[in-house]
C-alpha cells in the first residue's frame, strides 16, 4: 500500500497508507485528518477536498478534468498545484507522494 503524506492545516504531517485504487481523500477521511471535508462523498460537485500536490509528485496522478479545473474556480488558495483529492486516484507509484491541505480548509 503506497503511503501518502498529507500535511494538514496545523503544520502536522501524517502519512497515511491508502491503498491502490482509492483516492487521497478517501485515505484523508477514513483517517480522520483535519481539512479535507468532502462534503460530496468523493463525487466531483463541490471543492471542499482541494489540495495542493507537490509538483514533484503531480504527474503521479491522471491529469485533472475539465469538471476538477471548474470546480476549482470556486475553492479559495488555488494554484498550479491545486487539485480535488477526491481525483488523486492512488497507484503503486504513487508511494512517497505529498499533498498540503490549504489553511483554507482548515
Amino acid at each position: 500500500m503506497p503511503k501518502i503524506t498529507y500535511l494538514v492545516p496545523d503544520g502536522t504531517a501524517h502519512i497515511v497508507d491508502v491503498p491502490v485504487g482509492q483516492s487521497v481523500m478517501d485515505g484523508s477521511v477514513r483517517n480522520n485528518l483535519p481539512g479535507i471535508v468532502a462534503e460530496c462523498g468523493g463525487s466531483c460537485s463541490c471543492a471542499t477536498c482541494h489540495v495542493h500536490v507537490d509538483p514533484e509528485y503531480a504527474e503521479l496522478f491522471d491529469t485533472a478534468t475539465d469538471e476538477e479545473r471548474d470546480l476549482l474556480e470556486y475553492a479559495e488558495d488555488v494554484d498550479e498545484r491545486s487539485r480535488l483529492s477526491c481525483q488523486l486516484i492512488v497507484n503503486a507509484a504513487c508511494e512517497g507522494a505529498r499533498v498540503v491541505v490549504p489553511d483554507s480548509n482548515g
